[in-house]
């Protein structure tokens, strides 16, 4: 079968599977649609805190920054990993204990003041704002590729979808879906990595396999004009203070947070969250090693190619306008160098050899084509990345 059918297939099974799940756990009280009823098993919490952490932006964003970036974009890799261990272990089981279920209401009662209840409840609402942007930019991503739609209908169709399940049975039915969803999504982003990292290198593991990779990528980006993918271009201080901005950021998002009262104690919570680090480390370890890969597989697809012999899915991606080339020196042969192919308004840089413009978002997409991977795994990677990591009302 076809890319197309199985990516119908995989995304109806999931989406029938999330809506069943929803049905199944529906709910009628507050303490059920808010909290779950606090009867989650640390276990399953920490998998469905790994869910929420794990996002669109880890599972698309993070590996295609580490791409372009190399060295440098291990900052993101460190924010938020740095966040999670802050929020976790030094902030969420203390706001646990204090018995309120959201943030506003801890600041509100800890400090006897209703400005700083408002303050905290703004600054919640418009993290939960940006956040889900970049959720739902992830979903439109998917859908603008393998549903063949644009981006803003894609966007429409996955905050239908999320409505749906989340409004019927709240934080309980969410949680449990949650756990479905982090199987679905680590799932869909090892077996990938291990057939690339078994296809470039030999070896299952893709921590080991990145090893005898990386100097390869290393020379051929010198060769090709760009600085060496491990040399770092930013300065220590500046490195130090995005790493810094992203954990503190990330340690106050709302609908993680939230996670930690639907647990039966505090002790539970704080057990949830060791098992959350450990679930969150299979794709974390595992990011750097596919992004050399992608960077990798792309480079040598593409660069130099004459754009008539383009293959397939290149074309594909194309059409999406995620991925473009801009022919500026009319030889046909598309050539991948230092620089923007593209000015801001859309037009060819006269300054830059460079003729292949590429959107950082669809390299954990498009590695699995670039590869030829099996459809069944294409598709695979298309059903993990959706729906969004949101939750309801107070949590998101």
């Amino acid at each position: 079968m076809s890319v197309q059918v199985w990516t119908y297939i995989l995304v109806a099974i999931t989406f029938g599977l999330y809506i069943g799940i929803a049905f199944a756990t529906r709910v009628k009280d507050t303490r059920s649609f808010y909290i779950a009823g606090q009867g989650i098993p640390p276990l399953w919490n920490g998998m469905a805190i790994a869910a929420d952490w794990m996002s669109a932006a880890s599972f698309l964003s993070m590996t295609g920054l580490i791409a372009f970036m190399g060295y440098d974009g291990a900052v993101y890799l460190m924010g938020w990993t740095g966040g999670y261990v802050l929020l976790a272990l030094l902030l969420a089981p203390f706001l646990r204990r204090f018995g309120k279920f959201t943030v506003p209401d801890f600041v509100g009662d800890r400090y006897g003041s209703d400005a700083l209840r408002a303050l905290a409840a703004l600054t919640a609402i418009l993290i939960s704002f940006v956040y889900v942007a970049g959720q739902m930019r992830g979903v439109g991503v998917v859908f603008s590729r393998f549903l063949q739609v644009d981006i803003s209908t894609g966007v429409i169709i996955g905050v239908f979808m999320v409505f749906l399940y989340a409004s019927m049975s709240g934080m309980k039915g969410i949680t449990w879906t949650q756990v479905t969803q982090y199987v679905v999504l680590i799932l869909a982003f090892l077996i990938p990595t291990v057939a690339i990292s078994l296809q470039q290198t030999g070896n299952p593991l893709p921590q080991l396999g990145f090893l005898n990779v990386v100097g390869d990528l290393d020379t051929l980006q010198r060769e090709l004009g760009f600085t060496a993918y491990t040399a770092q271009t930013r300065s220590t201080l500046d490195i130090f203070c995005i790493t810094m901005a992203l954990m503190v950021g990330t340690a106050g998002l709302p609908h993680v947070i939230t996670r930690f009262y639907t647990t039966p104690t505090v002790r539970d919570a704080r057990t949830s969250a060791i098992y959350a680090i450990c679930f969150i480390a299979l794709l974390y370890t595992t990011a750097p090693a596919l992004a050399v890969f992608a960077k990798t597989n792309l480079i040598g697809s593409l660069n130099d190619r004459p754009y008539a012999e383009a293959p397939a899915w290149f074309k594909t991606w194309e059409a999406t306008k995620l991925l473009s080339f801009t022919d500026k020196n009319g030889d046909g042969v598309i050539q991948y160098r230092p620089g923007n192919a593209l000015n801001a308004d859309k037009t060819p840089n006269a300054d830059s050899a460079n003729e292949l413009t590429i959107d950082n978002d669809i390299m954990v997409l498009a590695t699995p084509e670039v590869a030829n991977l099996s459809p069944f795994i294409i598709a695979l990677v298309a059903a993990g990345v959706w729906p969004p990591r949101c939750l309801p009302r107070r949590a998101c």
